[in-house]
C-alpha cells in the first residue's frame, strides 16, 4: 500500500516538474521572441524607418507586457515621428516598470525631451530634475534643464508683457470711449446752441414785423383820428351853417 502511494507521489512530482520545466521553456522562448522582435525593430530604427521599427517594438510588448526596453524603444520611435505627447506616455510607462537606475534615468531624460518638444516646459523641468537625481553627472540633462528653465522664464516674461499690453489697450479703449462720449456731448451742445440761435434768428423777423404792423396801426389810428377831427369840424361847420339858416316859420 505504501509502495503504491509512493509511486503515485513520485509521478505527481514528476508531472509538476515537467510542467515547471515547460513553463520555464515557454517563458524563455517568449523572452527570445521578445528580444528578437526588439532587435528587428532596432535594425529598422537604424535605417530611419521609425514607423516600421515602432511596429516591431509593439509586437515585442504584445509578447512580453513587462518589457521596459520595448516601451522605451516605442517612445524613441514615436519621438522621431514628432509624436511627442504619445512618446511621453511610453516613457512614463517605461520608468514605472524599470528598476534599473541608469535606464530609469534615461527614460526620464527622454520624457523631459518629449515634454520640451510638446512645449510643456514646467513638466519637462521636473522630468530632467528627476533624471539627474538618479544620474547627477548627465551633462545633457543638465544642459536641457537649464535650457528649459530659460525658455520658461522667457515665456513668462512674454506673457507678462502681453498682459500689460492688453491692459494698456483696454485702458486706451476706455479712454477713447470717454473722449468720444465727451466729443459727442460737446457736439450735441453745439448743435443745440446752433438750433437755439437759428430759432432766435427766425423769431426776430416776426418781432420786426410785429413792430412794423404796430406802426401801420398807429398810422391808421392817426388817420382815423384826423378823419374824426375833420368830421367833427365839418359837423361844427354844418351846425353853424344850419343855425344861420334857421328861420321862424310863420303860419300862412
Amino acid at each position: 500500500m505504501w509502495r503504491v502511494i509512493k509511486i503515485l507521489m513520485n509521478r505527481s512530482i514528476l508531472k509538476y516538474q515537467l510542467l515547471l520545466v515547460f513553463l520555464i521553456i515557454s517563458a524563455a522562448l517568449d523572452a527570445q521572441t521578445d528580444k528578437k522582435l526588439i532587435r528587428k525593430g532596432n535594425r529598422e530604427y537604424e535605417k530611419n524607418k521609425f514607423s516600421d521599427s515602432e511596429i516591431y517594438y509593439r509586437k515585442a510588448v504584445d509578447k512580453n507586457k513587462q518589457s521596459p526596453d520595448a516601451l522605451f524603444n516605442i517612445g524613441d520611435a514615436l519621438y522621431k515621428q514628432n509624436k511627442f505627447e504619445e512618446a511621453g506616455k511610453q516613457f512614463i510607462e517605461n520608468t514605472d516598470q524599470n528598476y534599473d537606475k541608469i535606464k530609469k534615468s534615461a527614460g526620464l531624460y527622454n520624457l523631459g525631451n518629449s515634454l520640451l518638444k510638446a512645449n510643456k516646459l514646467q513638466e519637462s523641468i521636473e522630468a530632467y530634475k528627476n533624471s539627474l537625481k538618479l544620474q547627477p553627472n548627465n551633462r545633457e540633462a543638465k544642459y536641457n534643464l537649464s535650457y528649459a528653465q530659460d525658455l520658461l522664464k522667457l515665456q513668462q516674461e512674454q506673457q507678462k508683457q502681453q498682459q500689460q499690453d492688453k491692459d494698456k489697450q483696454d485702458k486706451n479703449k476706455d479712454k477713447n470711449k470717454q473722449d468720444n462720449k465727451k466729443d459727442q456731448n460737446d457736439k450735441n451742445k453745439d448743435q443745440q446752441k446752433n438750433q437755439n440761435k437759428n430759432k432766435d434768428q427766425q423769431q426776430k423777423p416776426d418781432q420786426n414785423q410785429e413792430q412794423e404792423i404796430s406802426r401801420e396801426d398807429a398810422q391808421r389810428l392817426l388817420n382815423s383820428l384826423a378823419n374824426d377831427e375833420k368830421n367833427v369840424q365839418e359837423k361844427v361847420k354844418l351846425a353853424k351853417a344850419s343855425k344861420s339858416k334857421i328861420r321862424t316859420v310863420k303860419n300862412w
